[in-house]
């Protein structure tokens, strides 16, 4: 298998940018881990829906009542693409951060994670205890069964995918371990969703999260899939019109709320019609690709990637795991005695090559690789070309020579 196609048609890939030489070039997209290109179907989906702009739930209208079903049927939609069964709920909101923080505000007990979580899932847990991993995945498993076993927890919450090496968790095996010590499994598959077909109810996972601009979706959407009963009965993520049945004024100035049940009582306001319907259209594109063909691409894409590094002398290659036998399209490296951010802005300035540099949101991860100024992450996707990656290889051959040239000089 190569990466010598698209596997779909993203917008911005005819792109161009003048670089420092004069020339004007295609933009190389390498960050696709941070924020994906929309799909052109999902951008299609998006349009059709905006000349209906009204009220949703709360209107008469014809107009209020295309939006209102166009809501309640992007919840349809991701409630199906998750696997999710019929107790399951589906929340929205702004991103993946924000439905860890909603998750947050309602579990009633502590959250086990791991140290190498992105921050969105190692801040927002207000009694969190931190596990570090050992140099192997099983290793690993271990050790959070000795924690599970001699405290319990009401939560495992688990990166999918590393958003920094790019490396799969055992989501399934991980969820038999939390629930034999009674705890519930939360993923972030903010990195994973858009890579691999994530089954919650085959896999035993009690909730997820992910966003929809890593999953080929324009901002502003993300959802929280998962159990409603401690949903249910948390106050409202959100107070506001849209989470109550009724509101009264008291006789004594307080007043009187009755929320609704999961998931309106976490959605107060007006939503966002829009991003609920491009996150569903993006579950549906994706849901339409075979799945084998995805992990395939993205391994040519990470193999070639990680080739092209290993003949670049002076760069280091980082990984958490020795046994990890599974990565999505992200890989990320250091080039010794040059500063990540200096190497992917010179990728960007002379090369129209666009990277990621810095820490990532994961503080933690990379000072445990012993990359305490960053590091440089390239990710792939549906997208991403042979064409790309020989085109990153070579720019960041001439930029490493001719960064060191000016270190030595």
């Amino acid at each position: 298998m190569t990466v010598s196609t698209p596997l779909a048609a993203v917008l911005g890939s005819d792109h161009t940018v003048r670089c420092s030489d004069g020339t004007v070039r295609r933009t190389i997209d390498l960050d696709y881990a941070a924020s994906a290109p929309a799909l052109a179907a999902v951008v299609d989906r998006v349009q059709e829906v905006v000349p209906f702009s009204a009220s949703v739930h709360r209107g008469s209208g014809h107009k209020s009542a295309v939006c209102t079903e166009a809501y309640e049927a992007a919840r349809r939609t991701v409630h199906a693409f998750c696997g999710a069964d019929d107790e399951d709920v589906v929340v929205f909101g702004r991103n993946t951060t924000d439905a860890l923080n909603l998750l947050a505000h309602c579990v009633p007990g502590d959250v086990v994670v791991l140290d190498v979580e992105h921050h969105a899932n190692l801040l927002p847990w207000r009694r969190r205890r931190v596990v570090r991993t050992e140099g192997t995945i099983a290793a690993t498993l271990v050790r959070l069964e000795a924690v599970l076993s001699a405290k319990p927890a009401a939560l495992l919450a688990v990166t999918g995918a590393s958003n920094v090496t790019g490396e799969v968790l055992p989501i399934a095996e991980l969820a038999a371990l939390a629930h034999r010590h009674g705890a519930r499994i939360l993923v972030d598959g903010a990195q994973l969703v858009p890579h691999r077909r994530v089954d919650i109810t085959a896999a035993g996972v009690d909730y997820l999260a992910f966003s929809g601009h890593k999953l080929y979706a324009p901002f502003g959407a993300g959802v929280l899939v998962g159990r409603r009963d401690w949903l249910d009965a948390a106050d409202p993520y959100l107070a506001g019109g849209g989470a109550t049945s009724g509101v009264s004024v008291l006789t004594d100035g307080d007043v009187d709320v009755r929320w609704h049940p999961a998931p309106a009582r976490h959605e107060g306001g007006t939503p966002n019609l829009l991003g609920a319907v491009a996150l569903a259209a993006a579950c549906e594109e994706i849901a339409r690709l075979d799945p084998v063909a995805v992990a395939a691409h993205d391994r040519a894409a990470t193999d070639a990637v990680v080739r092209g590094l290993t003949r670049t002398g002076g760069v280091r290659v980082l990984r958490v795991w020795d046994d990890s036998d599974d990565v999505v399209g992200i890989v990320s490296f250091t080039v010794d005695g040059v500063d990540p951010v200096v190497v992917a802005d010179a990728l960007a300035r002379d090369h129209a090559v666009a990277v990621r540099a810095g820490k990532f949101c994961a503080h933690p991860l990379l000072a445990r690789l012993g990359a305490d100024d960053g590091a440089v992450r390239v990710s792939a996707g549906l997208g991403t070309t042979a064409a790309d990656v020989e085109a990153f290889l070579d720019a960041l051959t001439v930029t490493c020579l001719s960064l060191r040239d000016g270190v030595a000089a």
